[in-house]
C-alpha cells in the first residue's frame, strides 16, 4: 500500500506574463508569496519505516527555491536559460520544478505551486 509524503516550501518572487494581452494586469510586473508542495508516493521501506527522509527532500529542493526567492522569474529564465520560465505561470513553474526534481527524487508524484491563497497549479507526469 503506497504512502504519500508532502514537503512544503515558500518563496517570494516577481514576474510578468508577456504572452498575456495588452492591458491584462498579469502582463505587468507584480509579485507573489509562492508556496510549493513537493509530493512523493511509494512504498514504506520496512527496514527504516519511511519512504524518504524529509531532510533529503529539503536538500534536493532547497537550491531551486533559493534560485527563485526574491528574484524576478523572467530574469531567472534569462540568466539560467530556462525556457519554461520565459512565460513564468504557475503551471510552467510546477512543470519545470517537476522536471528538475524527478531525476533526483524518483518517488516524486507531483509538484503544486500556490500563486495565491486561492489559486494553484499541480503538475504530475
Amino acid at each position: 500500500m503506497p504512502v504519500f509524503l508532502t514537503k512544503k516550501f515558500d518563496f517570494e518572487a516577481a514576474h510578468y506574463l508577456p504572452a498575456f494581452p495588452e492591458g491584462h494586469k498579469c502582463r505587468r510586473l507584480h509579485g507573489h508569496s509562492f508556496k510549493v508542495e513537493i509530493k512523493l508516493m511509494g512504498e514504506i521501506d520496512p527496514k527504516t519505516g519511511i519512504l524518504v527522509d524529509f531532510a533529503e527532500i529539503k536538500s534536493v529542493v532547497k537550491p531551486y527555491i533559493e534560485m527563485l526567492d526574491h528574484y524576478c522569474l523572467n530574469e531567472v529564465a534569462e540568466v539560467h536559460n530556462i525556457d519554461l520560465l520565459r512565460q513564468p505561470t504557475s503551471e510552467n513553474l510546477a512543470k519545470w520544478l517537476f522536471q528538475e526534481i524527478k531525476p533526483l527524487l524518483p518517488q516524486l508524484d507531483s509538484v503544486v505551486v500556490h500563486e495565491t491563497c486561492t489559486s494553484m497549479a499541480e503538475y504530475k507526469a
